[in-house]
Formats: C-alpha cells, structure tokens, sequence
C-alpha cells in the first residue's frame, strides 16, 4: 500500500491528466531526472494508461535512455511525440511504433546511433508510422538511417536529420513514389560524401539543405526536382570551381539554371541528347503562351497593371524588422513590405481583398504549412519591429475579433472550440483558425511580431492583432509572409500577393463601384463616413502606380539579412505588369 501510495505522489501528472482526461501531458523540470531514474530509465508504465493523450512531450532529462515497453499498445490516438534532449540511445528498445495516428515525432538532442528492425522507430510491413508528416532526429549519433524509413513512414513531408554522422542516404530513400510527399530535407553538419542522381525522385521536394558535409559533386539530376525552391550546399568542397563560387552567393534559381546547362560537377553534360532540350524549350514557350507573352501579345499600355518601387535610399521612413536568433528554431523565413495607394473603400473591395489572402493561404501557402500571410494598416504599425519567438505563457495579443489573452491560452481555448465544433457537427475536420493549430505541435516557442509599443500585431501562423486590422479607410497596407520551409517561398507569395492586389485595385477603380460601407465586418471596425482625404488617388486613373517601398529585415547586431522586394522580386512573367524601379 505504501509503495503503490509513494509512486501515484511521484507521477502528480499523471492523476491530473487521468482524472481530467487530459489530451495533452508534458513531463519535464529539475524534478523528473530523480523520478526516470528510479524508474530505471524509463517513462512510468502508468504513463501508458491514458488511451486520451494526443500530444505527449518528455524533454531535458538525462536520466531518460528508453521510453519504455507499451507507448504503441497504450497511446493509440497519439499525434505528437516529443522526446528532445534526453539520453535516449544507441537505439529505441523496444522499437516506437506502431503508432497509426502518430503525425509529429521529435527526437532531437538525444544519444541515438542507429535506428535497426527491433530497436527503431517502428515495423515497415505494415508501415509502423503511417500518418507521420515530420521527423526530427537532429542533434544525435547516427551513421546510418534505417534503410526501410520510407516505407515505415510513407507520408513524411520534413525529415531534419541535421548534427548526426551521416555519410550516406540509404538508397530506398530515392526511390521512384517512395516519399511522394517530401517538402523538405535537412542533413546540415554531417558527413556526407555523395547525393544519389535518383533525389529527383522526390517529387515535392521544396526545400534542401546539406550544408557543411563533405560533398564533392552536386548532380545534375537535382535539377529536375519540379517544386525545388530553396537549396543550401555552403561548406562543402565542391571539384567546380565556379559552381563552388556560386553556392556561396547564388540564389537557388540561378545554380538550377546552371546545373541544366551543363556546368556540372559530375553531371550528364549535354550528352543527355536533344530530345530532353526540346522538351524544356516547348515547355518555356508553352508558359510564356499561357501569361501573355511573345509576340502576339499586345497589351495596351493603359490597361497595364504599374507598380512602383520605393528603394531604401529614397525612402527617410523606412520600415525595418529585426529578427532575434531564437526564430531560427521555431519559424526562420520573414518578408516584409510597404504597399500604398489601395483604395479598399468602395462596394465589396475589402471583401475581395480578404478573399484574396484566404487564397493565396488555400492554394500557393498549401494550408498555411508552408507559409502565412498577414496584412496590416500601415498606419496603426509603430516601427521598427521585431520578429521574435517567445514561450507562448509570455506574450499576449489581441487576435482578430476577440480581447486580448495570452498565447498558450488562446491555443487551448482554439483547441476547446474545435473539439466542440467537432461535437457538434458530428464530422472529423474543423475550419477557421482551428485548422492551423496542429502546425504548433511540439513547439517550445512561438514565432510574434512586436511593434515599438511592445504589443504582439502578428501570431504566426494563427492570427494578427485587432489593433493592426485592415479596414475599408486603409490605404497603406504593411505586409508579412513568414514560414519555416525557406525564404524563397516566402518572396514567391509576396509576388503573388502584391500582384493579386494590383488587380484588385485596377478592377476596383475601372468599375467605379459604390463608396458603400457595405461589408459588415469592416463596418463594425470602420464606424464612419467616408473621407477623400484618406484613399489618395482613388480618382486617379487604372494606370496610377502602386507604391511598394522596401522593408530590410536584420538581424540582432544590424546586419542585413534580406530586402524586399530587391532586384530579382517581383520579376513578373505576366505582360500586362510593369514594375518601374
């Protein structure tokens, strides 16, 4: 009786999230190494009594060298696993899986060498793993990955394998339809001596980073990755020269552009024969055809979209962002711009505005996982900014349409709504913000934007503040595109997005629609009648440029970590654009 009494006070946890049937427990503080340890090393068994738990984070324990026998059979709905720094290694016994709801799986910053049959993550036949969308393993020891990886988890979209010791990819990595759905691959810092030919395989590969390795050659097939967006080969030592030089300083665009024409390190040369040339010349052309390029297309020039860049050196008010290291492990990529000149005032242009951004989010943001925007009226933002990540108990903000609460309570309360609207709609999927909410999962911080006053405007990827709401009386919008996959998305979605609103302002000043405060949301927001004084060059021809001024973002000490839009942004196909720099 008294031992059963000492280890029920030793795991309090646990008895909390039992009686309240909690769906999500973290185990972690000074207190829990004395606690594994007398458990052998172990999570308690009790821990795999509570089928509820959707969310489970043990971290910062070095007493902890295995999870333990029953997680699979004891947590079947669990979606999010964080086991980051703690002893776990050389391997996992018994192995983690199967876990069939599993999306989520850190294990960063532990003591792992090696992941075999048995002693992994989980059985391959069937798939151990069948829901998993992101694994971490940076931070260990591995030498090798399991060669079976793909099929124990099919579904994988990031895969940060970054700090280990690697020297090679298993070759099923590659192979054709094993991954379908990579987005991103991280193996920084490790020991690699050659990348296979067949990573074109990997269809949805958007993001590459194998920086710091011992590579020698880049080949020539990666160029034929169809969504590669941002790549990283900084630190090897390349045998071209020049190819070399341009990792350094390049955009990924341009090494693409040259690995296809030939310059290669060991790559196919021209020898791959005229038919593939051919194919990539009509496929150009065909996209040139379908934007309104080429010869036959005559645009007149009064019905042309303008948009006019504002340089930092003709700009004295020049908005800057600057970004504290801690983002770099939570949400890294941020672009920023100042567009004026909007005229969001008459009829339903507010509204096609939002509708807009609620596409963009839907389609080229894929569900806000690869990217968020926010747009924000200029006027109520007090620079300079800064783009922090910070527990999400420290900050508060004011989301859209609510009263301001705390960070970590505004998820919980997001997740309560959810988890009603589900009950009450009798289905499975949810809408609203609820949907991004998963996106948090296994986050220690949260990504903020703070303004001078030091009030949070913007929570990525859940929300902007009231205080910074666009309204029909906006004219001079601040814009962000945040993400954690890379800065080249994050550029494409500004051009989208800037593009999208110079369409919209052209359509609304050519109808010549109603200066109606018609849409209710805006009405409740705006509150007043209409002033001329604050759309300026609403009477203005479709011709009248927007203005985009560029916004430089920094890092702690000053230094210049990126501007837009800079020479190569806004480089639109589309000859109905021109952009006067």
């Amino acid at each position: 009786m008294a031992a059963a009494a000492a280890v029920s006070e030793a795991w309090p946890e646990l008895d909390v999230a039992e009686r309240e049937r909690r769906r999500e427990l973290l185990l972690t503080g000074p207190g829990l190494e004395e606690r594994v340890r007398a458990a052998g090393g172990r999570l308690p068994p009790r821990l795999f009594t509570l089928p509820l738990l959707h969310y489970l984070e043990v971290s910062g324990c070095g007493s902890l060298r295995e999870p333990g026998p029953g997680l699979a059979q004891g947590l079947p709905q669990l979606h999010s696993l964080v086991l980051r720094r703690n002893a776990l290694g050389p391997g996992l016994s018994p192995e983690l899986g199967p876990l069939p709801a599993l999306r989520v799986l850190d294990l960063s910053g532990n003591a792992l060498e090696a992941l075999p049959p048995g002693q992994g993550l989980g059985p391959a036949e069937p798939p151990g793993l069948p829901q998993l969308q992101s694994l971490n393993l940076s931070g260990n020891r591995l030498r090798e990955l399991p060669a079976d990886l793909a099929r124990c988890a099919p579904r994988l979209q990031t895969l940060n394998l970054t700090g280990n010791r690697l020297d090679a990819f298993p070759a099923a990595l590659f192979l054709p339809g094993a991954l379908p759905l990579l987005s991103e691959l991280a193996a920084a810092d490790n020991c690699l001596r050659e990348l296979s030919p067949d990573i074109a395989h990997l269809a949805s590969l958007k993001t590459l980073d194998l920086s710091n390795n011992q590579l020698s050659e880049i080949p020539a097939e990666l160029a034929d990755c169809p969504k590669l967006k941002d790549i990283n080969f900084r630190g090897n030592r390349l045998r071209d020269k020049r190819l070399e030089k341009m990792v350094s300083g390049c955009q990924t665009r341009s090494i693409l552009e040259y690995l296809r024409a030939g310059g290669r390190g060991r790559g196919r040369g021209k020898a791959e024969g005229p038919d593939k040339e051919e194919g990539r010349r009509k496929r150009r052309e065909r996209k040139k055809r379908e934007s309104g390029e080429g010869a036959d297309a005559v645009v007149d020039e009064a019905s042309r979209l303008l948009l006019r860049v504002l340089h930092v050196s003709e700009n004295p008010t020049l908005l800057t962002v600057r970004a504290s290291p801690e983002v770099r492990d939570v949400r890294p990529f941020f672009v920023g711009a100042v567009v004026r000149g909007m005229n969001l005032r008459p009829g339903n242009a507010l509204k096609r505005f939002l509708s807009c951004q609620t596409k963009l989010h839907e389609d080229l943001c894929e569900k806000r996982t690869v990217a968020t925007i926010a747009t924000h009226d200029l006027g109520a933002v007090r620079g300079p900014l800064l783009y922090a990540a910070r527990p999400p108990q420290d900050f508060k903000i004011i989301p859209l349409g609510r009263r301001e609460v705390k960070a970590k309570d505004l998820v919980r309360q997001l997740q309560l709504e959810a988890e009603e609207h589900r009950k009450q709609k009798k289905r499975q999927s949810v809408s609203g913000l609820h949907r991004y909410l998963h996106l948090l999962d296994g986050k220690e911080h949260y990504p903020c934007l703070v303004d001078a006053d030091g009030d949070v405007i913007s929570f990525p990827p859940i929300t902007n503040s009231e205080k910074t709401k666009i309204k029909k009386t906006t004219s001079d919008l601040f814009l962000e595109v945040t993400s954690a996959a890379s800065l080249q998305i994050c550029k494409d979605i500004m051009d989208a997005l800037i593009l999208k609103m110079a369409e919209i302002n052209k359509y609304t000043l050519e109808n010549r629609e109603e200066g109606s405060l018609s849409d209710p949301e805006s009405d409740a927001v705006c509150g007043h009648g209409s002033d001329p004084k604050a759309t300026p060059g609403a009477e203005a021809t479709g011709s009248t440029p927007l203005v985009v001024e560029q916004v430089r973002v920094v890092d702690e000490e000053g230094h210049l970590k990126v501007v837009y839009p800079s020479k190569t942004d806004l480089d639109f196909a589309a000859a109905h654009v021109t952009v006067l720099r």
